[in-house]
């Protein structure tokens, strides 16, 4: 898996979850949004709890209101805490109106739709309520990443500050870097002449003697990449690599005044997919790290 695989971001249907006791409505509404999305479908409330627990995040919920045991607005309710960007559309054919007015109130339902519908109108919804989920997670992930970020510069200054030498430094930079990018463990190797000579710094599993040699460090150490990504599976030293329960790693070179101070390796226990956010933690550590090294060898 290569730096660019790992980037891209597969083209996939956005999910959702129709809810209806009525077979036939479940059936429609399946036929309907087929083509567009990844449609699972439930025929009472406590069926699509269970699908959600086990299935996961849904980009959008369309339910029935009046269902046996549990009504729609009390079911979408249910699903707000551990999905709050899942954007719910209620189905009626009744005069629920004090039901819903508190639903919408509470931010538990987008729109609500009286039966029957007009499939043109209805799909009109969904897509703008699928727009709205996308923006509302790319929110989320730009807050999150913001975070993560600034946890990740304060780690790394209160690493550099507490420490004593630039060896001493080492393992706390390191871990630092380990809990910004939910690793396994990470190495923080530091060079000597052209090579992983020098002292290092580990944090959990990280294992610093499998890079030496390892053809990602070397790119790393020739800056041939701002970023070396790779799969365990894609890596020269794949078996060496998993025998020690190592299955994913991030490299990078750690620079200052456009010269490799060191290299930063994150490892993975478990096969990872890189995202653009963790690649981006990474590209941050390791300027950071590189003024701080420089700091500290002073």
């Amino acid at each position: 898996m290569t730096a660019s695989s790992t980037r891209s971001r597969k083209v996939n249907k956005s999910r959702m979850l129709v809810v209806d006791d009525e077979p036939d409505n479940l059936d429609l509404l399946y036929r309907t949004f087929r083509r567009e999305f990844n449609v699972l479908r439930a025929e009472s409330g406590q069926e699509a709890l269970k699908i959600l627990k086990e299935q996961g995040e849904v980009a959008v919920i369309i339910s029935d209101q009046r269902m046996p045991e549990m009504k729609g607005t009390e079911f979408l309710s249910k699903t707000v805490p551990e999905f709050p960007d899942t954007v719910r559309i209620i189905l009626t054919g009744f005069t629920d109106v004090e039901d819903l007015v508190d639903a919408i109130n509470a931010g538990q339902v987008y729109r609500y739709i009286t039966k029957p519908w007009d499939p043109d109108a209805l799909k009109r919804v969904v897509q703008r309520a699928a727009e709205t989920y996308e923006i509302l997670k790319q929110r989320g992930d730009a807050i999150e990443q913001a975070q993560a970020q600034a946890q990740l510069v304060t780690h790394l200054t209160q690493g550099a500050a507490a420490a004593t030498s630039l060896e001493t430094a080492l393992p706390s930079l390191a871990a630092a870097v380990q809990e910004a990018l939910g690793a396994s463990g990470c190495v923080l190797y530091r060079l000597s002449g052209d090579g992983l000579a020098g002292p290092s710094g580990t944090s959990g599993q990280g294992t610093a003697d499998l890079l030496k040699d390892d053809p990602l460090a070397e790119a790393a150490i020739a800056q041939k990449a701002s970023q070396t990504l790779e799969s365990t599976t894609g890596n020269a030293r794949a078996e060496q690599y998993q025998a020690a329960g190592v299955q994913a790693l991030m490299i990078a070179p750690v620079v200052f005044q456009d010269t490799v101070s060191a290299i930063v390796a994150c490892q993975w226990a478990e096969p990872q997919t890189f995202s653009e956010n963790k690649a981006q933690l990474l590209t941050l550590a390791a300027t950071h790290l590189g003024l701080t090294l420089a700091y500290l060898n002073k």
